[in-house]
């Protein structure tokens, strides 16, 4: 519909008062099916201009649903957060409550600030999947959480939380045991949470912390990850990393705990609410009706 529009327009000089006929006409066709409106069609020919031209962004449009095009075309503004939005929802199987959460919480911003020494310390076949699966924030306005809060008390909501957190993890996250144990030399040592990436096949280690990042938390991960990779990993998976979790960071000061550490680290920070910044609300209106109609119409015309 939206190329049909197009080309219309090109060869005809179609204009407001066409599409504003065709509308109707495809009403009257259509009766009872919603999602012909004017708006919508121009919609439609939008989505057409936007794409067709894309070699990056084209093939994936045809591999999740419609309502989930709509989503990301209305609420993403560049060709990259496009992509990311796209290849996530496909790779992740992601419903559309889930990618419109991850779309509110700035998922794609987030991951392309965060902090990590991958490019030093992976080889080049792991490092888009493991650059994606790291965010510089990550959001748990789901836990019911004083602002004064310990360790223990993070872990053990984000345990009772697990689902959500794993989604909010960004996808491709099982997890694995909480204060799970290792062993050397007879001393015990305990990492808070162990996950594994399905895409990655590696064991993830996340070390929680609700203080400011500290140099000394890299070196404590960079030893855990040696031990999982001696003790625990399995022969045919890849070597460890390692996500250090913080309340707050001085990116500097990340910047050069990481810089000659030899294990794959990454450190973020997290956040209690999912409050979206004023400055950005104009940018996120509900679109349920429209998902809605658009859903109709696509479902008209494969009929």
């Amino acid at each position: 519909m939206g190329r049909l529009i197009a080309e219309r327009q090109q060869q005809h000089g179609w204009g407001k008062s066409v599409v504003e006929t065709l509308a109707r006409d495809l009403q009257m066709e259509f009766v009872g099916v919603s999602g012909f409106s004017a708006s919508n069609l121009w919609r439609m020919r939008s989505f057409f201009l936007e794409y067709r031209a894309d070699e990056f962004l084209a093939p994936l449009v045809r591999e999740i649903s419609w309502t989930h095009n709509v989503l990301i075309f209305e609420k993403c503004k560049t060709s990259a957060e496009r992509l990311y939005y796209l290849t996530q929802t496909r790779n992740n199987s992601w419903t559309k409550a889930v990618l419109e959460q991850q779309i509110r919480a700035r998922a794609y911003d987030n991951t392309v600030l965060a902090q990590q020494n991958f490019a030093a310390t992976l080889p080049p076949a792991q490092l888009p999947a493991a650059t994606l699966a790291l965010r510089d924030e990550y959001t748990f306005g789901f836990l019911a959480l004083a602002p004064e809060h310990s360790e223990h008390e993070l872990e053990q909501a984000l345990l009772g939380n697990v689902r959500r957190f794993l989604i909010e993890m960004g996808g491709d996250f099982t997890f694995i045991g909480n204060q799970y144990r290792l062993e050397l030399e007879g001393q015990e040592y305990f990492i808070d949470l162990l996950l594994f990436h399905r895409e990655l096949q590696c064991l993830v280690a996340v070390e929680l912390k609700v203080t400011e990042f500290r140099p000394e938390y890299a070196g404590k991960v960079n030893f855990y990850l040696s031990l999982l990779n001696e003790t625990v990993r399995k022969p045919h998976e890849q070597p460890s990393i390692g996500i250090i979790i913080c309340q707050s960071k001085q990116r500097t000061v990340v910047e050069f705990a990481l810089r000659d550490v030899q294990k794959p680290i990454g450190v973020a920070t997290y956040s209690l609410t999912d409050t979206l910044p004023a400055e950005l609300r104009p940018f996120f209106p509900s679109n349920e009706e429209l998902v809605l109609r658009l859903d109709a119409v696509t479902a008209a015309l494969r009929g």
